[in-house]
């Protein structure tokens, strides 16, 4: 299984973007609190539609209880505009954890000090501008870590 780790998401519809994507994939997602949305926000089941009733959601109170949590993964990849290597040089496994801070601060200093050199970025090719929507990035990502993995998938 691969997890999915939203760390403190701030908007409703790309959180439930990602859930569905979470649920028709069949990865774990992982929302550490606080978050900056009510769960049962409309945007949010609107965007999740009723696939929300099929992902395997975990709720944490903070970092330090995700991490705890008998449910985490055990090895973590941190997605960072501030990573020098590519997502595309990363070598994912079963049980890998794609870790995202949220939409208007990232992830902390110290977050990144703890993932330490699991840090990758997706390419920009665009300099001027400051990344990818949160959701668009978390897709990317974990498919190409399912296609590392080559899950099979119902075509």
């Amino acid at each position: 299984m691969l997890h999915i780790v939203l760390f403190q998401p701030e908007i409703p519809q790309n959180t439930g973007n990602v859930g569905r994507m979470c649920a028709i994939t069949k990865c774990r997602l992982h929302l550490i609190h606080p978050l900056g949305f009510t769960i049962t926000d409309r945007h949010l089941k609107r965007s999740g539609m009723d696939y929300w009733y099929s992902l395997d959601v975990h709720h944490h109170a903070d970092w330090t209880a995700f991490r705890a949590s008998e449910h985490a993964p055990k090895r973590l990849w941190l997605f960072t505009t501030k990573a020098t290597q590519v997502y595309w040089d990363a070598k994912f496994e079963e049980g890998d954890g794609l870790v995202f801070g949220n939409e208007g601060h990232g992830s902390p200093e110290w977050l990144h000090t703890e993932v330490g050199e699991n840090r990758v970025t997706l390419p920009q090719y665009n300099p001027e501008l400051r990344s990818l929507n949160l959701s668009t990035a978390v897709g990317i990502a974990t498919y190409e870590a399912l296609r590392q993995l080559r899950v099979p998938a119902r075509i």
